[in-house]
C-alpha cells in the first residue's frame, strides 16, 4: 500500500486540479474536481483489478499501450519473481507494476525497482508518452537506452540504476523534455559525459559507480541540480576553475574516488546551500580556499585521501552546521586554535596521516620533507584583508575573467 500512496501523491502533483485521495480495495483511487463532485476519476492499479472499467475514448491509448508492453515483455528473457505473469490480456492496468491515472484511464508510471528481470529496452515503449516516472533500478536490463525515449514527453524520472547497461553515456535523456531526475547509478556506461548535460534542467543527477572518464565539463557548476554524484568514475584533470560562479543552489556533490588533480576551485563558498561536498580519494593539491568558510550550511566536508597542504583555518572549523569533517591521508602541516578544538568536541573529525607536529597518527617525518604540489599555483582571490563571503562573487568573476586565455 505503501507504494500506492507514493505513486498516488506523484500523480496527483502533475494534475493540476483539485483532488481527493481514497482508497478501496487494494488501489489508489483520486477523484478529480469539486469537493461538491462531478470530477473526473482517477485508478492507480498496479497489479490490481478492482478499478474501474475503462471508458471508450481511452481504449485507443491502452491498446497503444498494450502492443508496447507484449513488446517489451518479448525482450525480457529471465523473470525469476514472476512478475509478468500477470501482464497478460488487454486490460495493462492491472498488470504488476504498471500504475493508470486518468480521466482515461492511461499509463502514467511503471514501478519494477528489484524485480531482478533480464532483458533489455525497447524502442515500442516511447509510444506511452503520458508516463511521468520509468523505475527499473536493481534489475539485469542491459544493451542502452533506445533513441525512441526522446518521444516520453511526460517523462519526470528516469532511475536505471543497478543494471547492466553499457555503452557511452545515453545522449537520448538529454532530449527528454521534461525530465528533472536522472539516475544512471551502478551500470557499465563510459567514455565523456556531454556538457550539455549540465545545462539541462536537472533536480538530480547520479551518474556514479560507472566507468565514465575524461575532464569534468567546464559548466559543472551551472546545473540547477540540488544533487551530482559523480562518485566511483575515471574522471581526471581538475575541477572547473569556474566551478559555483553561477551560483546555483547546489547541496551534495559527490566527486570522490576519480582521479582529479589541481586545486579546489575557489568558487566552491559560493554554493551558499551546500551541505555535502566529498572530494576524497583524489589527487587534490594545494591549499584550501579561504572560500570554504562561507559555507554555511555544510554538514559533511570529506577531503581525505588527496594530497592537500597547508594549515586549517579557524574559519572552516568554525563553521556551525558541520558534523563531519575529514583531511585524513593529506599533508596538512597545521591547525588553527578553533580546529584543536573540534578534535576534542566532534568525533567527526579526522586528520590522521598528515604532517601535523605533535599530533599522534601522523606520516613519517621523511615523507613531510616535500610536500606534493609544492609549486601548484590555485587561482586565489588577492586580498590582505579578512573574506567577506557576500563579496565574493564579484571577486571571483573578475579573477576568473583576468586570468582566462
Amino acid at each position: 500500500m505503501g507504494m500506492f500512496w507514493l505513486l498516488a501523491f506523484i500523480l496527483w502533483q502533475i494534475i493540476p486540479t483539485q483532488a481527493a485521495i481514497t482508497v478501496g480495495g487494494g488501489g489508489v483511487g483520486i477523484n478529480i474536481g469539486n469537493a461538491g463532485g462531478g470530477g473526473a476519476g482517477v485508478w492507480i492499479g498496479g497489479g490490481i483489478n478492482n478499478g474501474p472499467t475503462p471508458s471508450s475514448p481511452s481504449m485507443s491509448k491502452l491498446t497503444t499501450a498494450y502492443t508496447a508492453l507484449q513488446a517489451w515483455k518479448s525482450a525480457i528473457t529471465d523473470d525469476p519473481l514472476g512478475i509478468l505473469k500477470t501482464w497478460v490480456g488487454s486490460d495493462v492496468c492491472s498488470y504488476k507494476g504498471v500504475f493508470c491515472a486518468g480521466p482515461g484511464p492511461f499509463v502514467a508510471g511503471i514501478d519494477l525497482n528489484h524485480a531482478n528481470l533480464q532483458g533489455s529496452l525497447v524502442k515500442e515503449l516511447s509510444v506511452l508518452t503520458d508516463i511521468s516516472i520509468l523505475h527499473l533500478n536493481s534489475n539485469r536490463f542491459s544493451g542502452t537506452v533506445p533513441d525512441t525515449f526522446k518521444d516520453l514527453s511526460s517523462l519526470q524520472e528516469l532511475d536505471i540504476s543497478n543494471n547492466r547497461f553499457s555503452g557511452p553515456f545515453p545522449a537520448v535523456t538529454l532530449y527528454i523534455p521534461n525530465l528533472v531526475y536522472l539516475d544512471l547509478r551502478f551500470n557499465s556506461f563510459s567514455g565523456p559525459v556531454p556538457e550539455d548535460l549540465f545545462n539541462k534542467r536537472l533536480d538530480a543527477i547520479f551518474l556514479n559507480n560507472n566507468q565514465f572518464e575524461g575532464e569534468l565539463p567546464q559548466n559543472l557548476g551551472n546545473s540547477p541540480a540540488s544533487v551530482i554524484n559523480l562518485a566511483n568514475n575515471i574522471f581526471s584533470g581538475n575541477i572547473p576553475a569556474s566551478f559555483g560562479i553561477a551560483s546555483s543552489k547546489l547541496k551534495e556533490i559527490l566527486l570522490l574516488n576519480n582521479q582529479l588533480t589541481g586545486c579546489i576551485p575557489q568558487g566552491i563558498g559560493l554554493f551558499s546551500e551546500m551541505q555535502v561536498f566529498d572530494v576524497s580519494h583524489n589527487s587534490l593539491m594545494g591549499h584550501l580556499p579561504d572560500t570554504i568558510s562561507c559555507l554555511s550550511d555544510i554538514e559533511v566536508l570529506n577531503l581525505a585521501h588527496n594530497k592537500l597542504s597547508g594549515v586549517l583555518p579557524d574559519l572552516v572549523c568554525s563553521l556551525g552546521s558541520l558534523m563531519n569533517l575529514s583531511g585524513a591521508y593529506n599533508f596538512f602541516s597545521g591547525f588553527s586554535q578553533e580546529c584543536s578544538k573540534l578534535s576534542f568536541r566532534k568525533g567527526g573529525f579526522d586528520f590522521s596521516l598528515n604532517c601535523l607536529p605533535g599530533r599522534d597518527m601522523q606520516r613519517p617525518q621523511p615523507e613531510c620533507l616535500v610536500i606534493p604540489g609544492g609549486g601548484l599555483s590555485c587561482l586565489r582571490i588577492p586580498s590582505a584583508r579578512p573574506l567577506v563571503c557576500g563579496a565574493l562573487l564579484g571577486n571571483l568573476e573578475v579573477n576568473v575573467t583576468s586570468t582566462s586565455p
